[in-house]
């Protein structure tokens, strides 16, 4: 058996953004051609190409030691494995993907208990056939191998449960969506064996950390200014930060340096702000981690 750390990168819509986000944290992955085992500038870690909708199942049978998957299919197939952390991330949004249900807009179905004896299609087949069963709804549950959205308008479902995160697509097909099954986003999952092993612990653990510290730095900026000294206090009561902000005198001057991290959400309305109230020479910059 392999000492080395066996980690699994979700193959298809997520594997750009995972390999993005694991060169924000110091660990560059190559992808070769139509090879299945990418390269790592870390001897103690392998990777391997594997659908999220079949991570779970690999790291809960130890094919894989670790590997990035979402929620929702942890739960599809009810796998025992470890969650280390909650890594949300995606190609859109820094929010979660959700599960929905959508009819045909024009549908006379307004709520669950109206599907009674119809038919759902679903890549989400598992969850969906427990989900109306705790309900006492009776639905056939039909596997859809992908274009989800198209089955209602060609005939083949009454309904359809589907991942979304801004509904822009389920609407483009003239549905609408009258439930919301889950919330789902990122998990960084491991093995039960591989993470009672001491060594392959601490590299998931040094993983993980960095991972985070990737995504929280991707949301927040540093931003530095310039300040007169009798301008201060009126700079620093209205400065978000994450603790408190870095002020140094500068040489043989009234003004000091103040430098502080962030959200970036706010700096659109933040920096005018910051000048009305005497700050000048404002810089922003982009962080690569923040632990």
């Amino acid at each position: 058996m392999t000492s080395k750390l066996r980690l699994g990168i979700p193959k298809g819509s997520l594997q750009n953004a995972t390999i993005d986000l694991f060169k924000k944290s110091g660990w560059k992955i190559s992808v070769s051609g139509r090879s299945y085992f990418p390269q790592i500038n870390d001897d103690s870690i392998e990777c391997a190409l594997c659908r999220a909708q079949e991570m779970a199942l690999n790291v809960e049978t130890g094919t894989l030691d670790v590997g990035l998957t979402g929620m929702d299919w942890i739960a599809e197939h009810q796998s025992n494995v470890h969650v280390v952390t909650d890594l949300v991330y995606s190609k859109v949004s820094a929010k979660p993907a959700r599960w929905v249900l959508a009819v045909a807009y024009d549908s006379p179905v307004k709520k669950l208990a109206d599907l009674e004896g119809k038919t759902i299609s679903t890549e989400l087949v598992n969850f969906t056939k427990r989900y109306f069963d705790n309900l006492g709804i009776n639905v056939k549950v039909k596997f859809s191998w992908g274009a989800t959205e198209a089955k209602v308008v060609s005939g083949l479902a009454d309904a359809i449960v589907e991942i979304t995160e801004t509904e822009s697509t389920i609407k483009a097909h003239g549905l609408r969506v009258i439930h919301e099954l889950m919330k789902t986003n990122t998990q960084l999952i491991a093995n039960h064996d591989a993470w009672k092993n001491p060594a392959k612990r601490d590299k998931i653990e040094q993983i993980a950390l960095l991972l985070k510290g990737a995504l929280l730095a991707g949301k927040m900026v540093g931003l530095k200014m310039n300040v007169k000294q009798k301008d201060l206090e009126k700079i620093v009561s209205g400065l978000p930060c994450l603790n408190a902000p870095t002020v140094a005198n500068l040489y043989q001057s009234d003004w000091v340096s103040v430098e502080t991290i962030v959200d970036q959400d706010v700096v659109r309305d933040l920096i005018p702000d910051l000048i009305k109230r005497g700050a000048e020479g404002i810089i922003e910059y982009s962080l690569n981690k923040v632990i």
